[in-house]
């Protein structure tokens, strides 16, 4: 395909208002991600005072429960027969939920210690901080898998589709990270990273945004989804094998596990870097909540970077040639900045021309990351039409389920790593930057850089697996299209 008929099909989608309601929809999980990547574990450690090892089983076991959830909930959601359509009883559902327990989670609403001792030993703090991870992350779910699965029936092209999600990557980094500058600019800024105010300003404002995004999403996609087709079959909790063995035959297939294994090894990798960010920008870095939030503005530039890359690259190669490669490319240029520093070529610590050298590799680095995001995303929804053909069932819900499954059940893994490197290099105690030492940030990059990176090129080597082509997904509509016509005229002629 030319680059310019694609950039013609790609811009007309853009005037339909559903299109944008869809987009929106991921600011909510943007806020809720970026607040468990970088701000829970500090929060837990420095404000609530958990060890940083148990603070990370804490959040590891809500990612647990939730990839244990999300299969059930997303299958569920494609079998809904509902007059509001198969997705949104869900998403209302979260409504009532999602911005309660965020601005729970940061203003304790019960009296919390570190220092007792509770079930198993574990302090109230520490029970605290796990109930409610489950609560929010059960709520994301209600929305965020349902929200995301409207895409297939949204927009069957190969190449739209592409567009649809590089617009929703975009409203989630830009909700989370637009919200991650106001926090540490005026919030964490004015009150520090262990001062719980801050924090509770941040979860009250957040809860707010978070009520706000779902009701948007939810009600200016309500229209077009409840005119989808409904499903013949629905979910029956009382035939739970059967539904169990339908989700084990569709997700039985090598285009799918080539993204769940990518997803899978990918996401450790990236609980890991994120669960360190504040301790790799605050202490190793030095930079302030100022600084950290002055790069956060600039990476809210990477998605119209990406924006103007996806077009041009997708328009000449298959998405999962695009996908490993920008993959690749992040893999080479993350590292380069830590080493830069321990070899010595690194202004000052803290100064502003460090801070705009980060600047500039960070919103490189997030670029890569939202091209792979919207192809990655791209291709699952191109498995949807692939497995109907076999299985006569679309099982959208289930595919975008099973990909956060991946993402959160070892994502924890990830995040108990953190907390393990944490302390392994002597940072537990450490509240100040004059505190760090070159011999403990050596430690901690040497414990951090070869296990991140190892864990990211076997990730991106699983996408080597992944078959499904334009032509074939084209096939794919046109035997799909023939086989609704058959049906219609059976049943007329019945």
């Amino acid at each position: 395909m030319e680059a310019t008929q694609y950039k013609e099909k790609a811009g007309s989608i853009f005037k339909r208002p559903v299109v944008w309601f869809y987009g929106i929809g991921s600011i909510a999980y943007g806020i809720k991600n970026n607040a468990f990547s970088y701000l829970l574990l500090i929060f837990a450690n420095q404000v609530l005072g958990i060890p940083a090892v148990y603070a990370s089983l804490a959040l590891a076991i809500a990612m647990l429960w939730d990839a244990m959830s999300d299969p059930l909930i997303g299958h569920w959601s494609d079998k809904t027969n509902s007059a509001l359509g198969r997705r949104h009883p869900f998403m209302y559902a979260s409504l009532a939920i999602f911005p309660l327990s965020f601005f729970a989670l940061f203003t304790p609403v019960i009296t919390v210690s570190a220092e007792d001792a509770l079930l198993f030993g574990m302090s109230s703090a520490w029970w605290y901080v796990l109930v409610l991870a489950i609560l929010i992350r059960t709520a994301t779910t209600l929305f965020e898998v349902p929200n995301s699965a409207l895409l297939p029936e949204l927009e069957n092209d190969y190449d739209r589709r592409n567009s649809w999600l590089m617009l929703r990557h975009g409203f989630g980094w830009w909700g989370g990270n637009g919200y991650h500058c106001i926090n540490f600019f005026f919030f964490l800024g004015t009150w520090g990273y262990v001062s719980h105010i801050g924090y509770s300003v941040y979860g009250t404002v957040g809860a707010i945004i978070i009520a706000l995004v779902i009701i948007i999403s939810a009600t200016g996609t309500q229209k077009v989804a409840s005119s989808f087709p409904r499903p013949r079959e629905t979910f029956k909790f009382s035939a739970l094998y059967t539904e169990v063995k339908q989700i084990v035959e569709s997700v039985w297939d090598r285009n799918f596990a080539a993204i769940f294994f990518y997803g899978l090894i990918s996401a450790i990798a990236g609980g890991l870097g994120t669960a360190l960010y504040i301790y790799l920008t605050a202490y190793f870095f030095a930079f302030s909540p100022v600084q950290v939030a002055t790069t956060a503005i600039f990476v809210m530039l990477s998605p119209f970077f990406a924006a103007r890359i996806i077009p041009f690259l997708a328009a000449r190669f298959e998405k999962k040639y695009v996908c490993m490669a920008s993959g690749l490319f992040f893999i080479v240029v993350y590292p380069m900045p830590y080493l830069m520093v321990l070899a010595g070529f690194w202004p000052e610590l803290g100064s502003t021309t460090s801070l705009i050298i980060y600047t500039v590799f960070i919103v490189i680095e997030v670029t890569g990351l939202v091209v792979n995001g919207s192809l990655r995303d791209s291709m699952i929804a191109d498995i949807v039409e692939n497995r109907e053909i076999k299985t006569n069932r679309r099982s959208e819900g289930l595919f975008f389920a099973f990909t956060g499954f991946a993402a959160k059940a070892t994502s924890g893994g990830g995040i108990i790593a953190a907390g393990s490197i944490i302390t392994l290099a002597g940072m537990d105690n450490v509240r100040d930057v004059a505190q760090m030492t070159m011999e403990i940030r050596t430690d901690l990059i040497a414990l951090f850089l070869p296990i991140y990176l190892t864990l990211q090129i076997l990730g991106l080597l699983c996408v080597m697996m992944y078959r499904i082509t334009r032509d074939q997904h084209n096939a794919n509509l046109s035997a799909l299209a023939g086989r609704k016509a058959d049906t219609l005229a059976a049943e007329s002629s019945a």
